[in-house]
């Protein structure tokens, strides 16, 4: 009869082993080690640490066969090299009189003390360092685990080190498997450096790959023009023109950075990057409130470009959450949440209808010049006044022109025919005067093309609103302006308290979980604003007794557990804050100038100033712009005259 194999659970059933030292290495290499990014990542945040301001990369094979980090910090003293490559051992934590270490006070980016005996373990890894007034350079060397002796080397700057590491995870062949294309790691080795320059723009960083320099950023000023500079060499000028600046400070918690303006969104979260204490984290508490903060702006598909850094002291963040250093765990996690949205949204109000440049960029590229379709001779009047060509009557076309083109000879219909100068048609009651940015004061300018959107001169297609401006033209899509500006009205009077309540025929009860049913209890007064009216109803649930009046018959059951998902997640109700700012975009949408509307020039002119006086008023709900602006220049340029 053939042998059954003990279960395995029986396994385990073996006497207790010590691990040697090369196999606890081994293990914590592969939390620390994860990819040739994430040794990297290791090398240069203790470069870093050191106080380096020039740190050059070097990898090839995507970071398998080789890596070199060099920098200019302090170095390593002789004395304490072989220490450095001991797990655990550390430099960046200072025990108290009692020989207690404080782990809630981490002031470096460092300081587990596993990043170098765990590279040794799995790599061929040398050191090679001069501390500061030192005369000689050691170096140390780390073969799978196994130390060599030190020896004297040579090194090229005063003092410094360079850490280089080959053959990476040679000792632990299995890994290597999981390994991604030497493309793949190199585009994340960049990636990771792209993190590490955002963080310290006064650090200068050079980054080869395969021997050819992909990157290379000088130090910048510290502080913000020096972090834009370094934002913009590395996310181009886009984001720099279209970043708006945040800098807010709550209870001893500051936030600062740039975030892109609605209409500079993208399809993927890709360009979002987050630093908490000048170290890059992806935690789901900041990604829920950057998302949070655009909610009204953006579609869900659609993601909002941002850098943000979060200065806090370090005794409310817990970073020792996992060997990586990449999760953070916050104390008061409500107050980093709403620090992030309310400065966020402030810096957005700030913008008023700004839209991204990239708007009239995509319409220009848009445009195709067309040549050839004149047969007779070329014509070249004068300088038309500010009014524009339709409003100059001193032309005389030749025959030819009006025979090839019908109605060439006819003056093209004009919205604000019969004014003259200061006859020009009042603003509704509805508009508001000038604000958000505006040279001007809320007495009207003398002449309609001073204002920031321009006086209007037609309407096209029934659709779109064609202004001008002082130096330009804009084109305004009338049905999404105005979705928006209903949308902001309706929000005002959500804000004043004004949600319109339905009571239920019969309460619901809704079932939860005992610490769900408690979180949503206790919020009750935060729902009772947005129109929710609950309360608890035993141990593990809560009564519905009224909803919002604008959800209409909706499913209550699901919206309940939906708001203690988020309570558990992110501490805020977000699904019913989301559900009614849906509502309302979709209530503004059908409230809203249509698409297919005449509108006369008063009507288009009051829409406008209207655009101005609302902020936000450069997208519609769904981030889309409502407005091309075009500048003279860009016309000319069009046109060949530049």
């Amino acid at each position: 009869m053939a042998r059954i194999p003990p279960a395995p659970y029986l396994r385990l059933l073996m006497p207790i082993r010590r691990l040697s030292p090369e196999t606890v290495n081994r293990i914590a290499a592969g939390e620390v080690v994860e990819r040739p990014a994430s040794a990297i990542k290791e090398l240069v945040e203790n470069a870093l640490d050191a106080g380096g301001r020039n740190i050059e990369i070097q990898a090839d094979g995507g970071g398998l066969s080789r890596i070199l980090i060099a920098d200019d910090g302090k170095g390593i003293p002789r004395e304490e090299l072989p220490l450095a490559i001991e797990r655990h051992a550390t430099s960046k934590l200072e025990p108290d009189d009692a020989g207690d270490v404080d782990l809630l006070r981490i002031h470096t980016l460092g300081f587990r003390g596993e990043a170098l005996p765990s590279i040794g373990s799995v790599a061929r890894l040398s050191i090679t360092t001069r501390s500061r007034d030192a005369t000689d350079a050691w170096a140390i060397t780390v073969e799978g685990g196994e130390t060599r002796p030190l020896a004297p080397a040579p090194f090229p700057g005063p003092h410094g080190a360079r850490v280089e590491v080959r053959d990476l995870f040679y000792a632990t062949p299995a890994r290597l498997k999981f390994m991604k294309s030497e493309r793949s790691e190199a585009m994340a080795i960049s990636e990771e450096i792209k993190r590490q320059a955002m963080a310290h723009e006064a650090v200068a960083f050079t980054l080869s790959l395969d021997g050819k320099v992909t990157l290379r950023l000088p130090a910048e000023h510290p502080g913000d023009e020096g972090r834009l500079k370094r934002l913009s060499a590395l996310l181009g000028r886009d984001f720099e023109a279209n970043a708006l600046l945040i800098d807010q400070e709550r209870d001893g918690v500051r936030l600062s950075g740039y975030a892109g303006l609605p209409t500079y969104s993208r399809g993927n979260a890709a360009h979002q990057y987050l630093f908490v204490n000048g170290r890059p984290v992806k935690d789901r508490l900041l990604q829920g409130a950057l998302r949070g903060a655009y909610a009204d702006f953006l579609a869900r598909d659609r993601h909002p470009a941002a850098v943000l850094f979060l200065d806090i002291d370090p005794l409310y963040v817990d970073v020792n959450v996992h060997p990586a250093k990449a999760e953070v765990r916050f104390r008061d996690p409500a107050l980093v949440r709403g620090l992030i949205v309310g400065a966020l949204r402030h810096a957005l109000h700030a913008a008023g209808h700004r839209a991204s440049t990239t708007v009239a960029a995509d319409a220009l590229s848009g445009f195709q010049p067309h040549t050839g379709l004149s047969t007779g001779p070329a014509y070249s009047p004068g300088a038309p006044s500010a009014q524009g060509f339709s409003g100059w009557t001193g032309w005389s076309q030749p025959a030819a022109a009006a025979q090839v083109l019908p109605g060439l000879n006819e003056r093209s219909a004009r919205v604000e025919s019969g004014w003259d100068g200061p006859s020009w048609p009042s603003q509704s009651a509805d508009a508001a005067p000038i604000s958000h940015g505006s040279r001007f004061t809320a007495h009207a300018p003398a002449d309609p093309l001073d204002y920031p959107l321009g006086a209007a001169r037609g309407q096209l297609h029934a659709n779109y609103i064609v202004a001008q401006t002082r130096d330009g033209l804009v084109i305004v899509d009338q049905h999404a302006a105005h979705e928006r500006l209903v949308y902001e009205r309706m929000k005002a009077q959500m804000a004043e308290g004004a949600v319109t309540r339905q009571a239920l025929l019969t309460p619901e009860v809704v079932d939860l979980d005992p610490a769900e049913a408690e979180r949503v209890a206790s919020r009750a007064e935060e729902l009772a604003e947005m129109g929710l009216i609950v309360e608890a109803f035993g141990a593990g649930a809560v009564l519905v007794r009224e909803t919002p009046a604008m959800l209409g018959d909706t499913d209550v059951q699901g919206l309940i557990r939906d708001i203690a998902d988020d309570l558990s997640e992110h501490g805020q109700a977000l699904s019913l804050k989301e559900r009614l700012a849906a509502i309302c975009g979709t209530m503004a949408c059908h409230g809203s100038v249509r698409s297919g509307r005449v509108l006369s020039a008063p009507e288009m002119n009051a829409l406008l100033r209207q655009m101005e006086a609302t902020p936000h008023s450069g997208q519609c709900n769904h981030g889309r712009p409502t407005y091309v602006e075009l500048k003279l220049h860009d016309l000319e340029k069009l046109f060949g005259r530049r």
